[in-house]
């Protein structure tokens, strides 16, 4: 019995101690000022609360697990007023995979069923009646918040973050503010024309998109190996599930198709860059996103690439760099948006 007493008073003391720790680390992050980010996904929910100075306090990912229409929106619900409420955060930011319409507080997020028109700013004002600052962004526009931020691009007022993994995008800052264009759809660069002749295609994701994100790699060796009979590399054993990884692979053991598929978007990636310097003379471009994992080792060739044409003093201005952030960029940006909308109120 006293054995049993013991045991039984070593776990309440245990408990006790653990609960006073998440209550001294709860009291110290409060007085760090902290904000929320949350940075929804195509499968997962990932959120990280900020103190002021860009420390990252905490993060967790929740994954959608098939949810769509309002199922994802209760979602974000509930993680924001649960996080916002335990870390007593002064903001929160959101960022989605598509368009934030600002005029009308709504989401369009084509991996989303249900998402066309949604009303997410108002599910998330609705749960703290006026007293906490929401602010939603598109994730091409949190990727250059959150370099800005804390990563590549600290300081700087005009820069770009060009992304490429299953889509492409640009965040694009200038003078210090983040463009969002009539619409919201400034820096969908993947329809960028960069090709002749036009094909029915680049309707539905762009020219620029349809060759040089992760699936237009794809489309780009399907294409030739269609034309190409006589091939008989490594690519054509994947057939259908063919993917920008194994080309990259390909690549280096310097098979045919791969060459050329890679030659191929490096002069894409590079037209893209020169075009977006010489319209906006950014002090450096930033390459992010899944495809810019591998790419990144051909960032040399790629500005080579843009300096052929691009504006000459605009590109002799510029730096081109590889994100500091990684696959975190949008969750900081989102956390930087949050504390942007906060000094705004």
């Amino acid at each position: 019995m006293f054995g049993v007493r013991a045991r039984e008073s070593t776990r309440v003391t245990h408990e006790a101690l653990a609960s006073l720790a998440r209550a001294a680390a709860e009291s110290h992050f409060r007085a760090r000022m902290p904000y929320l980010g949350l940075d929804l996904g195509g499968t997962k929910l990932a959120a990280a609360v900020f103190a002021d100075d860009g420390e990252l306090l905490h993060r967790e990912a929740t994954p959608l697990a098939g949810r769509t229409g309002g199922d994802v929106g209760a979602l974000i619900a509930q993680r924001t007023e649960e996080l916002a409420r335990r870390f007593s955060c002064r903001a929160t930011g959101v960022c989605i995979p598509g368009l934030y319409r600002a005029a009308r507080g709504t989401v369009w997020a084509p991996n989303i069923p249900g998402w066309d028109d949604y009303p997410l700013l108002d599910e998330l004002r609705a749960l703290f009646a006026g007293t906490h600052a929401v602010a939603i962004d598109s994730d091409r526009a949190a990727c250059i918040l959150g370099e800005t931020w804390r990563g590549a691009a600290q300081g700087a007022c005009d820069a770009i973050f060009l992304a490429a993994g299953t889509g492409i995008g640009a965040g694009i800052l200038a003078g210090g503010r983040v463009l969002r264009g009539t619409g919201d759809v400034a820096g969908a660069i993947g329809w960028l024309a960069l090709d002749r002749p036009f094909h029915l295609r680049y309707v539905q994701h762009g020219c620029f998109e349809d060759q040089g994100s992760g699936p237009g790699l794809v489309r780009v060796a399907h294409d030739l190996m269609e034309t190409e009979s006589s091939y008989d590399g490594v690519l054509r054993q994947f057939a259908e599930q063919l993917t920008a990884a194994e080309i990259f692979a390909a690549y280096e053991h310097n098979d045919p198709i791969a060459d050329r598929v890679i030659e191929n978007a490096i002069e894409l990636w590079g037209m893209a860059a020169a075009n977006l310097v010489s319209l906006f003379n950014p002090e450096l471009v930033v390459f992010g996103g899944g495809v810019f994992g591998p790419a990144i080792k051909f960032l040399d060739r790629i500005r080579a690439e843009a300096r052929r044409w691009a504006q000459p003093i605009a590109i002799e201005e510029v730096r081109f760099v590889g994100s500091a952030l990684g696959s975190d960029a949008q969750l900081y940006g989102a956390g930087r948006l949050a504390m942007s909308c906060e000094e705004e109120r």
